[in-house]
């Protein structure tokens, strides 16, 4: 178990104690509302981690790092934004499937791009933004942001290969 999970461990722990002691019914309302969310998005969950697993043995290593790999420089962050803006979903699948890659040899800045074009450019958001926002304030916001993930996954390669 890595210090994160641990942290988080502790944290829930301390507070389910504190609710106990101050209130037993809302503690036990708060897992019944943890359950609950579990429950409801179990089968996203699990999609995404079985599309993450799929990735890894159906795309091979070699082709993963030639592609999104530190080898394949600025190519591998410009493929990583690329793969993200198309990537459509929930977080609970994008990022089982970044994890996927960057498991399989993608590099940190071709992550950095992908998770971050996943988050700003996702195709399959634009119609509906378009639909209820306005066309003009979409492609607006997608403009002014279509150099941060090239930027972020570049600023990530250049510092892996500098500090880490």
């Amino acid at each position: 178990m890595d210090t994160t999970t641990q942290i988080l461990f502790v944290l829930s722990g301390v507070l389910f104690i504190f609710m106990l002691l101050k209130d037993k019914a809302i503690a036990f309302n708060g897992i019944k509302m943890a359950g609950s969310t579990l429950l409801n998005n179990l089968d996203i969950l699990l999609v995404g981690f079985l599309l993450a697993g799929l990735i890894q043995v159906m795309i091979p290593k070699e082709m993963i790092a030639n592609w999104l790999g530190n080898k394949a420089g600025i190519k591998a962050v410009l493929f990583g934004c690329l793969a993200g803006g198309l990537i459509p979903g929930s977080p609970y699948a994008a990022f089982p499937i970044a994890a996927g890659f960057y498991k399989a040899g993608a590099g940190l800045g071709a992550m950095v791009g992908f998770i971050t074009a996943w988050s700003l450019w996702s195709v399959t958001r634009l119609p509906v933004e378009i639909a209820l926002i306005d066309p003009k304030v979409a492609l607006i916001r997608y403009g002014i942001t279509f150099i941060v993930p090239p930027a972020a996954g570049l600023i990530a390669f250049f510092l892996e290969k500098s500090i880490l």
